[in-house]
């Protein structure tokens, strides 16, 4: 990516830090809405050419939240994620761990005895486990 970038400022003869790395069409800094113009864009040609193509909106922060989807799948700490996507609180992000299934099933995978779905359960059996989940999740 370093070398991508440097290749990118040489060639749009970007040399000092205060220079503007992806400027808007009129020279100037790129706001969070001409960011969401440039996807809104692309979106667009690619629905043309393949109309099933995203069925939801995709937003500046679909990037986010997928980066830090993929970080978290990856096994990297909620204190490093939340660092990295400017949060003040852990408890902000950490609502990406309650809403990520692979997560889930990975904790209930590590957290499980080894018991066959066969198995019957007592109703605290069932309570304590709905309880877990609530509380970890």
């Amino acid at each position: 990516m370093a070398e991508i970038l440097r290749k990118y400022m040489d060639c749009h003869h970007i040399a000092v830090a205060q220079d503007i790395l992806f400027p808007n069409n009129r020279g100037g800094k790129l706001t969070r809405a001409g960011v969401q113009y440039i996807i809104d864009k692309n979106v667009f040609l690619a629905k043309k050419r393949s109309p099933g193509m995203f069925r939801r909106k995709i937003t500046n922060h679909s990037f986010r939240h997928s980066k830090a989807m993929h970080l978290l799948e990856a096994g990297v700490n909620l204190v490093y994620i939340r660092d990295f996507l400017g949060h003040t609180s852990v408890v902000t992000t950490e609502v990406y761990a309650k809403t990520n299934p692979e997560i889930k099933r990975k904790l209930l995978t590590e957290n499980s005895m080894s018991g066959t779905a066969s198995e019957c359960y007592s109703a605290q059996d069932r309570n304590d486990l709905l309880d877990w989940l609530k509380n970890t999740m």
